[in-house]
């Protein structure tokens, strides 16, 4: 369905009022796929994020203040998911031994099981662009990156 009929509007002040209205409910539609998509896990986008990215550091740790630099979404409270992705099992925590300031986080192995049973669904997941071609994603991902330049 178009967007104009999704919020039943037809009437925008210019095309880039339209396409920013757009993007934003667009990446609503996205996060709310992604949401009910985590939910059979018992895990939230951020949490998966937090897992991915200490995933790519596996078997090294690294601090929640690099994991903050590197998440999706800039505001989430890092060391809240911490400390809920460490009650589940799925990270551990330990003191830095070069700054005691610093907490370094590093994935467990139940961690790493989930993110390997979770894989293959979520590789189906990531192509919910709707009937895009590859060049088409590939173009909207340069058209994104050059929005934010």
């Amino acid at each position: 369905m178009k967007f104009e009929e999704e919020i039943q509007q037809k009437k925008f002040k210019c095309e880039c009022q339209k396409a920013t209205l757009n993007l934003i409910f667009t990446s609503g539609w996205l996060n709310n796929k992604h949401k009910d998509f985590f939910k059979p896990y018992n895990i939230t986008n951020q949490q998966y994020n937090v897992l991915r990215i200490l995933r790519g550091q596996h078997p090294d740790s690294i601090s929640t203040s690099v994991i903050k630099e590197r998440m999706l979404d800039k505001n989430s409270d890092v060391s809240r998911i911490v400390d809920r992705l460490t009650l589940k099992g799925w990270v551990k925590k330990t003191t830095c031994p070069d700054d005691r300031r610093l907490v370094d986080v590093v994935i467990t192995d139940e961690g790493l099981q989930l993110l390997e049973k979770m894989d293959k669904s979520v590789d189906q997941m990531n192509c919910c662009l709707g009937s895009l071609t590859e060049q088409e994603a590939r173009q909207l991902s340069e058209l994104l990156d050059k929005v934010r330049d």
